[in-house]
């Protein structure tokens, strides 16, 4: 081989190695490339954490009790029963007063306003609450009521239409404009009503009007134009003889878990499967709700089974099986339920009854107004893993009680009717106010401070 061949032969191989060496470099670079951080250009918008002015705080009380079909002439004409008994108070003084008109209620008293008035930057915190008891030939018994904030939204879960039971949904208006309201039935058949509640102005109609023929009803309460109060009235007659009242709010919606607290079971003769139960209802999808009843003082594991729901038909479950006794029942569910339990003492003359609905989470300050009338305690239910304090003290002063309830317990306290207190929980609990005697029963779910303001961010 001369040597110019032999040079050129070395230098392509040394191109040819050469080329494998950066192919091979590049393969690599390649590989390292898609593995490792990629430069990100990025501009985080401008934003700032600000608290929005507040309103002022406003409460709705429901006004008197409505008498249904005195006037056999008029079957459906309401008419004034009693006048409710008031319990108020504020955390800067009493809160201003102004009355709504009730048109469609013969001998109408006053229906309440509450407005606690913003003072610079702050919303005074007020609770207020009605309490009524009749003794009369077709309605007798003990019923409570806290004054409450209008919704958009709520649910009404509870009520009947059989023989012997008068109940009355009150949609009560305080906005200065109309508000449209749509009455959503669940229940073994749906049906749907449309009212117009005029402006300052307290309205209602019978349950049976819009649900009849359900057994178990619930009803979605919507409003268009300004929010509305929405309360279910209920009574019962039981072979001629007048056997209990009750005031029932509204729930403010839908959720996976709910907490009723303050749920009592009591000694019964004969057949009890209807005294003490338990009516669900997921609007939106087929569910498996879980259920666990625990003693109220007791560390105890409690009863637990489950219940499947069918999408947007209630479901009842008697709790008949409970000993005499004061419960929490905590109900979770993998979709959004409402739930409420119905509680009786007894049947006929000197009995009474009372829903109770599910006591929301407490997490700060709130104030609470017991009304006047039987003995009263105040059920504090901690469902979380962490034990809480809660400090009480009355709004007019006196010595602060630190309660402690345990990790998955609930305790009772008793507190003085027509007093109103203040709460303070260390972390997250479920609060009620239980009022009983022999033929009279009620039950008020604590609700969050009404006029807080979260703080919110802001992007410009």
């Amino acid at each position: 081989m001369s040597g110019n061949r032999a040079f050129r032969v070395a230098a392509t191989s040394a191109r040819v190695a050469t080329g494998v060496a950066v192919a091979v470099a590049c393969v690599i670079g390649v590989v390292a490339a898609i593995h490792a951080p990629w430069p990100v250009i990025r501009h985080d918008p401008a934003q700032v954490e600000v608290t929005s002015i507040p309103g002022d705080t406003v409460l709705v009380c429901n006004g008197d009790l409505r008498a249904l079909g005195r006037d056999s002439s008029a079957p459906l004409d309401m008419r004034s029963a009693a006048a409710p008994r008031l319990t108020e108070a504020g955390s800067s003084g009493a809160p201003s007063t102004r009355t709504l008109e009730a048109p469609d209620l013969v001998d109408a008293g006053e229906v309440r306003v509450l407005t606690g008035a913003v003072q610079g930057r702050t919303a005074p915190m007020i609770a207020a609450a009605e309490s009524v008891a009749v003794a009369e030939d077709d309605l007798t018994g003990f019923a409570a009521l806290a004054c409450g904030e209008p919704r958009l939204e709520s649910w009404l879960v509870g009520g009947n239409v059989g023989t012997g039971t008068e109940d009355i949904v009150i949609l009560t208006n305080a906005g200065q404009v109309p508000t449209t309201v749509t009455l959503s039935v669940y229940g073994t058949s749906r049906s749907v009503r449309t009212v117009v509640v005029p402006a300052e102005t307290q309205s209602a109609l019978p349950l049976a009007s819009i649900a009849a023929g359900n057994e178990t009803p619930v009803v979605r309460v919507e409003a268009v134009g300004a929010p509305v109060r929405a309360v279910l009235q209920s009574s019962l007659v039981q072979v001629l003889d007048p056997a209990g009242i009750d005031l029932q709010d509204a729930v403010a919606g839908a959720q996976r878990n709910v907490v009723l607290t303050g749920v009592q079971a009591f000694p019964v003769e004969g057949d009890e499967a209807d005294m003490t139960v338990l009516r669900l209802l997921s609007p939106e999808s087929d569910a498996q709700a879980s259920i666990v009843v625990r003693p109220i003082g007791s560390g105890g594991a409690g009863t637990e089974f489950a219940v499947p729901l069918t999408a947007e038909t209630p479901a009842e479950v008697s709790l008949s099986g409970l000993a005499p006794g004061t419960y929490t029942v905590e109900v979770e569910a993998d979709s959004a339920v409402v739930a409420a339990v119905r509680q009786q003492d007894g049947s006929g003359l000197d009995s009474d009854f009372a829903w109770v609905t599910p006591a929301p989470e407490i997490d700060s300050e709130v104030l609470v107004a017991v009304p006047e009338g039987p003995t009263a305690q105040l059920q504090l239910a901690n469902t979380s893993d962490d034990e809480a304090t809660v400090a009480l003290e009355r709004v007019d002063g006196g010595e602060t009680e630190e309660i402690v309830v345990p990790a998955g317990e609930s305790v009772s306290v008793d507190v003085d009717s027509q007093t109103t207190y203040r709460l303070r929980p260390s972390s997250t609990v479920h609060a009620a106010v239980t009022m009983t005697e022999s033929g009279g029963l009620a039950v008020l779910p604590v609700q969050p401070g009404a006029g807080a303001e979260q703080a919110i961010t802001v992007y410009p």
